[in-house]
């Protein structure tokens, strides 16, 4: 408005300016002609000024409120568009973010029971068992977060793992180890990888690992069964920490190797190195052998008495429904104080699965503690489970579980602490939920 309103006063004065002839006429001294000139060039001057500040036609505007003499009329004021190196380091981010989302696997489980023993121990304590050890009660078994990147070698050859812990199977799994239980118990795996360009690639990991040895896992929706069998528990390590290098020569063989601190713990119980080697084989696609050996010095303070594990799991599948598993472990070591002491054991899996849903598998194992090296008591154990599972959905599972186990010596207690019997029998139900952010 204020600017039609100079145009207009601009107009009208213009039209009353004197012509050639007439600025010769006397009127040109005229003092109201010289005021009138000089209001005349103060609206030229200050239209020129607001037409300086008019945004060009193409620019985005905004209306904001611009105090003027006597006015207070919105005029539009441009807004100026952000820099073009601020969009790109924004999409830079947010492709850095998909980018690791892509690459990398975040994933976990809660997993937790309700088991009942029919021996109603005083302590309401399932002993030999990993990790179902809690009876007659609700229990959490295990929580865990995995976060890892495989090495690529079509995109980055360096990888990583982080397995992250909490409940009483990671106390249970490092109640043994030499730097203490708490400082380790929250970090199952952490290890870095490295696929080195030799061959169809050589993957190297340096820290902190699961065993190669036995047919089970930690992980109780990576198994069969609920419940750990003898073998898991007593005849072979959980851990290590140290260097791991697997190879593939075909798509039937693979071998890896290891050099670790020993059984169980990440800081070292002595000046030796345990030393293992891993031979996989895949005859056909439902033939699978996997054979591990290790050894090296165990006892504490101790780098001449070695101990030597061998282990060997055999799964064949018949068909989607039909897969049997085997297992064998053999262990001996040398005893600091004189002597050695050895254990072995088998056991044996069938499972069928009639639907993706359900499905069932008894397990039957046999276990020689021939020293008392494991349990603590020389005895021959015998156990026998039979478990069925079905999947509400494919990310929870549920598994209820009937198992007994006996000894041939009086070993499980009973609700008299005094009294100790040579067989025990429980029940068990069991829930997992499990999340990843790749499609399960």
């Amino acid at each position: 408005m204020a600017v039609m309103a100079g145009l207009m006063l601009s107009i009208t004065l213009s039209s009353h300016r004197p012509t050639t002839a007439q600025q010769q006429s006397p009127l040109m001294g005229n003092p109201e002609t010289v005021e009138l000139r000089r209001r005349v060039k103060e609206l030229e001057e200050r239209l020129n000024k607001l037409e300086a500040e008019q945004p060009p036609r193409n620019a985005p505007v905004s209306f904001v409120k611009t105090a003027l003499p006597g006015d207070a009329t919105a005029l539009p004021v441009t807004n100026p568009a952000p820099p073009a190196q601020e969009d790109d380091k924004s999409r830079s981010q947010d492709k850095g973010v998909l980018n690791f989302f892509r690459e990398v696997e975040v994933s976990g489980f809660i997993d937790g029971y309700y088991s009942y023993n029919f021996n109603k121990p005083a302590g309401r304590v399932n002993v030999l068992r990993n990790f179902d050890t809690r009876s007659n009660q609700f229990a959490l078994n295990l929580a865990e977060i995995v976060i890892e990147k495989k090495p690529d070698p079509l995109n980055s050859r360096l990888g990583f793992r982080l397995d992250l812990d909490y409940g009483p199977a990671t106390d249970l799994v490092h109640s043994v180890e030499p730097g203490g239980k708490d400082v380790y118990k929250v970090i199952q795996q952490a290890y870095g990888s490295y696929l080195a360009p030799i061959g169809s690639g050589l993957q190297i990991d340096f820290g902190k690992f699961v065993t190669v040895h036995g047919a089970e896992v930690i992980e109780t929706k990576d198994n069969w069964n609920y419940s750990r069998g003898l073998l898991f528990a007593w005849a072979i390590p959980y851990y290590h920490f140290g260097v791991r290098a697997k190879y593939a020569l075909n798509s039937k063989v693979s071998v890896t190797g290891l050099v670790v601190n020993g059984w169980n713990n990440v800081e070292e119980n002595n000046g030796g190195k345990t030393f293992g080697v891993t031979l996989g084989l895949t005859p056909t696609s439902k033939l699978s052998i996997v054979q591990n050996y290790m050894t090296g010095p165990e006892q504490p303070n101790d780098n001449r008495h070695y101990r030597h594990l061998s282990d060997t799991t055999v799964t064949y599948s018949f068909n989607k429904q039909w897969a049997l598993m085997g297992n064998y472990d053999y262990g001996i070591d040398t005893l600091t104080a004189g002597g050695k002491a050895h254990w072995q054991g088998v056991a044996g899996y069938l499972r069928y699965s009639p639907t993706e849903r359900l499905a069932f598998t008894p397990r039957y194992e046999w276990f020689d503690d021939h020293d008392g090296f494991s349990t603590g008591t020389p005895q021959r154990i015998k156990e026998f489970t039979m478990t069925g599972e079905y999947k509400l959905r494919p990310s929870l599972i549920t598994r209820l579980e009937f198992r007994r186990d006996w000894s041939n010596q009086p070993f499980f207690p009973k609700s008299d602490p005094t009294v100790l019997a040579r067989s025990q029998s429980t029940v068990l139900a069991g829930l997992i939920w499990t999340f990843s952010t790749r499609e399960q």
